[in-house]
């Protein structure tokens, strides 16, 4: 029998192309939306509007014949968050709304949760010959990150209390067609010719196009040896952030103009314009090692990095 499968956060970025996928391949999908606005599915996909993400969330009727949830409704990390206390709100919603939805959904009966976290549980950054890898202990250093930490922690004991399966998945940044913030800036900047001073920076940074994250969370529904494990995903490839522009520029048709500024002054142009954060995620590495997500799922990255970023440009060009 194919599985019901409960998604949340549908409307967002991973969210619309996991359901797309999902569709695809013709199986039973339920998602919960915040209001009857956000509903731009067909018929044959299952709509329970619950409102805004809270701890209080009655998810019964959500979780009616339900045996797989896939969990990607989180508080997104914010750059710029000036609220007074972002980790109580961060926990609120990342911990104990998901935690709430967890218990509940074991109460249920739902056979398998899949919660979509982030790498940054893992750490920030790598150091230069280094990696994270999913049994690394985990060193988060901001409130998401924590959050997201916390809820991990949350799952793996109501999974040891209810038998419950739980599949956790980190991944780095996720871009694609649709994709927002710092990446969509990128863009933005190549696609205007703009002079950017970046042709020097030779970090390693590992990321993951949208494809390839939706289908490792479509292999993880069902396959056992997905129960009760932690997985990195990326595309497969570690590049510069100096080479990922070039590599966009040759996808958009809009060669990068990159100027060899040393990493130095970089670091202090953003130390004097208030932009250390970024300077710091353009210039650091971060890699993954996805050998373990291989070797349990027998699962590989569908799309390389230059195939992702045509999926990007040939996206743009048709919004």
């Amino acid at each position: 029998m194919k599985p019901q499968i409960l998604v949340t956060g549908s409307t967002g970025f991973i969210g619309r192309a996991l359901i797309a996928r999902l569709f695809a391949e013709n199986l039973h999908i339920c998602v919960s939306l915040r209001n009857n606005i956000d509903n731009a599915f067909n018929n044959n996909v299952k709509v329970i509007n619950v409102g805004e993400l809270t701890p209080s969330i009655d998810w019964h009727q959500a979780l009616e014949d339900v045996n797989v949830v896939v969990h990607l409704a989180s508080r997104v990390h914010i750059m710029s968050n000036r609220a007074s206390d972002p980790f109580a709100e961060y926990r609120r919603i990342n911990v104990d709304a998901s935690l709430n939805l967890a218990h509940q959904a074991a109460e249920a009966g739902v056979k398998r949760f899949i919660y979509l976290s982030s790498i940054k549980v893992n750490g920030e950054f790598t150091e230069p010959g280094e990696v994270f890898s999913a049994e690394d202990i985990p060193s988060p250093q901001d409130a998401y990150g924590i959050s997201k930490y916390q809820a991990e922690l949350g799952l793996r004991l109501i999974a040891a209390k209810t038998g419950m399966e739980v599949v956790i998945i980190r991944p780095p940044l996720v871009y694609g067609p649709g994709v927002k913030a710092n990446f969509f800036s990128m863009l933005r900047w190549l696609l205007r010719s703009i002079p950017l001073p970046l042709g020097a920076i030779n970090n390693l940074r590992s990321l993951v196009a949208l494809d390839n994250l939706v289908d490792l969370i479509f292999r993880c529904i069902d396959h056992p040896g997905a129960a009760n494990q932690t997985f990195l995903v990326s595309d497969g490839e570690d590049i510069s952030t100096t080479s990922l522009l070039y590599r966009m520029g040759n996808a958009l048709g809009k060669p990068a103009r990159l100027i060899p500024v040393p990493v130095s002054w970089l670091h202090i142009f953003g130390i004097l314009f208030g932009r250390k954060d970024i300077v710091m995620r353009l210039c650091s590495s971060l890699q993954v090692d996805i050998s373990k997500t291989r070797k349990f799922l027998d699962w590989a990255p569908l799309i390389n990095v230059d195939e992702g970023l045509r999926r990007v440009a040939q996206d743009l060009k048709i919004r």
